[in-house]
């Protein structure tokens, strides 16, 4: 779906890292953004600096609460009427061995990652099919293709988010909705989410492109969108390797496995 001036962009955790960049690009092509946000120190400073470019607005949300999705999204609709543009962006990761994990840490990764992106298709979806127009992109990751070691219950969860978004995707074009459904599938960003990760072989991707490329994709009805390019080969191994010589190859060659072994996070 073109961006253009007017379109009406919502983004959820838009108010830092490849969020606020995409925010940033579609201000500059016209569009009103809507940010959602958990964060209000880093919703203000957005909403500070994005005003100078556009039409900017902003509501601070726990998507993990359903309660807070339904209500926030009836006053979006109330205050703006149909978007045009939904990216589920925002997520989370905890990066430990699965028995580490608490009851909570579990419940809040797949409340946010999986569960979120759902809730929040449903309360802006219908509108697009009513106008046959519109575009929805989720913002999962290459470990939702990939197992990965201290990744189990992240990977879990954007494992659920794209089979859910590209089903929705198969649905929409069957009904002939004219919604567009983009799945977005990266490697590692480097916004802060992932501070700590080495990768030795696969380069940490770099924000801005990655913002772009987004983008670029939404606005050229990809399916997916894939980066780097070698996670293309990866998934091609998937399918014509053994797992022993998949985890040789992918775990040992490419050096995937030990990725999170000095995992930090954003502080």
């Amino acid at each position: 779906m073109k961006i253009k001036q007017g379109t009406i962009v919502l983004i959820t955790g838009g108010a830092s890292g490849i969020g606020r960049l995409m925010g940033q690009m579609v201000l500059q092509k016209g569009a009103r953004l809507i940010i959602w946000d958990i964060n209000q120190e880093k919703i203000d400073e957005t909403v500070a600096e994005f005003s100078a470019i556009g039409k900017v607005w902003s509501y601070l949300v726990d998507v993990s609460s359903l309660e807070q999705i339904i209500s926030t999204a009836a006053l979006v609709r109330l205050e703006h009427g149909p978007i045009d543009i939904l990216i589920n962006n925002a997520g989370i990761v905890v990066g430990k061995y699965f028995h580490e994990h608490s009851d909570t840490d579990i419940t809040r990764t797949m409340n946010i990652n999986a569960n979120a992106p759902m809730h929040i298709a449903l309360q802006f979806l219908p509108d697009m099919i009513a106008s046959k127009s519109g575009h929805i992109c989720n913002i999962a990751s290459s470990a939702g293709l990939i197992s990965n070691p201290r990744m189990s219950v992240y990977a879990a969860s954007k494992w659920a988010a794209i089979g859910w978004s590209d089903s929705v995707r198969i649905e929409m074009q069957q009904l002939k909705t004219n919604v567009g459904i983009t799945t977005v599938t990266p490697y590692y960003i480097n916004t802060g989410m992932f501070d700590g990760v080495k990768s030795w072989i696969i380069p940490i991707l770099n924000p801005e492109k990655s913002a772009r490329k987004i983008i670029r994709g939404i606005e050229r009805n990809q399916f997916f969108v894939k980066m780097p390019l070698i996670i293309h080969f990866v998934r091609l191994c998937q399918g014509i390797f053994p797992i022993w010589l998949f985890d040789m190859i992918v775990g040992k060659g490419l050096g995937i496995y030990k990725t999170m072994e000095h995992f930090e996070g954003r502080k």
